[in-house]
């Protein structure tokens, strides 16, 4: 008896981990659909978004709605696509910075270089 209990919890505990939410899967799959149909061209755009990708960016922003921080698509139909505010807002995502999206400070990344957070900078607003 003890065998067909032990079986029993066993084949359980094996469909509901099979059978779970794969709101995951699904959430990886909208995000490798909403980069490839934004997909840059321009190759600085493209390392702009792998560079976002691989920093801690994605912790306070999302592409389409407001998380922490704004939208990268609010701040691409925010700001012009030239190179001043391309040179005023890569300072502030290096610098950090408070106000202009509401009171919660943008953290500093005083690591990342100029040249990457241009880059950074060039992918967002390509989004408009």
């Amino acid at each position: 008896m003890k065998k067909i209990i032990i079986l029993g919890s066993f084949v359980a505990i094996i469909i509901a981990c099979n059978s779970g939410d794969t709101s995951e899967n699904k959430t990886t799959t909208n995000a490798n659909e909403t980069a490839a149909a934004t997909a840059p061209v321009d190759p600085e755009v493209a390392m702009g978004l792998e560079l976002i990708a691989k920093s801690d960016c994605l912790t306070c922003h999302k592409l389409n709605e407001a998380l922490v921080g704004p939208s990268y698509k609010a701040v691409a139909a925010k700001y012009e696509n030239n190179q001043q505010v391309i040179d005023s807002i890569s300072k502030k995502i290096i610098t950090g910075g408070a106000g202009t999206w509401g009171s919660v400070p943008m953290t500093a990344h005083p690591a990342l270089s100029e040249e990457d957070a241009k880059k950074m900078m060039k992918y967002i607003l390509s989004l408009k």
